[in-house]
């Protein structure tokens, strides 16, 4: 059974708010998008002070769509977040790693739809997690690329252990092949979201 995780790309707290509440005692985790429009051409709401009161039992992973994922670690870290993901195709992936451990959070690597699963070898015995992008990043809604599951089973031959989460395009039909391909969290935005009934489409991702 995959673990669902709701992810949320807004460019106002209201309304990252609000679709925090639609899904609080459905699962444990929610992902915020944040892009500040140097690595993906999108800028998303930045501001890390409005989390640091936001009273809600689900923890927080923010998915850093950004050249510079230093600038926004500590921050975010300070504001409650407890799962990071920077981009492989950022800038200063070993100081962001060093910088999580520090922080003592949960350090997780994100690889874009483009770019080879090679990138993320060598990383995997230093990460908790990788993020695979079933999309080229920075919008939600664009279309799903199919070589997603070929990358997925790479990083899974590899490490038979590590957690594998997979965002854009997670609906039904997409995310069956990539939980059959060895992705153990599906990170789901226009899905969900989009859905007339969220806890509906919840439970159908978590029982693939």
């Amino acid at each position: 059974m995959a673990e669902v995780i709701p992810a949320i790309l807004e460019k106002d707290f209201p309304e990252i708010e609000k679709k925090i509440r639609l899904v609080e005692g459905l699962v444990s985790w929610v992902q915020i998008d944040l892009a500040d429009g140097t690595l993906v051409p999108n800028t998303t709401f930045l501001d890390p002070t409005p989390f640091t009161s936001l009273k809600t039992n689900i923890k927080l992973e923010l998915h850093l769509m950004v050249k510079d994922p230093l600038k926004y670690v500590e921050p975010f870290a300070k504001s409650g977040f407890k799962r990071f993901f920077a981009h492989l195709e950022g800038e200063r992936v070993e100081e962001y790693l060093e910088e999580c451990n520090r922080l003592d959070v949960e350090i997780g690597l994100a690889i874009d739809g483009p770019t080879n699963w090679e990138a993320v070898h060598k990383y995997l015995n230093d990460i908790d997690a990788v993020l695979v992008m079933a999309i080229d990043a920075g919008f939600s809604g664009r279309p799903y690329r199919e070589d997603t599951v070929e990358k997925i089973r790479k990083i899974r031959e590899v490490d038979l252990e590590i957690p594998i989460a997979v965002d854009g395009a997670m609906n039904e039909e997409n995310a069956r092949k990539v939980v059959a391909a060895g992705a153990t969290r599906i990170n789901s935005n226009s899905y969900l979201f989009n859905s007339p009934d969220v806890k509906e489409a919840i439970n159908t991702l978590k029982n693939l």
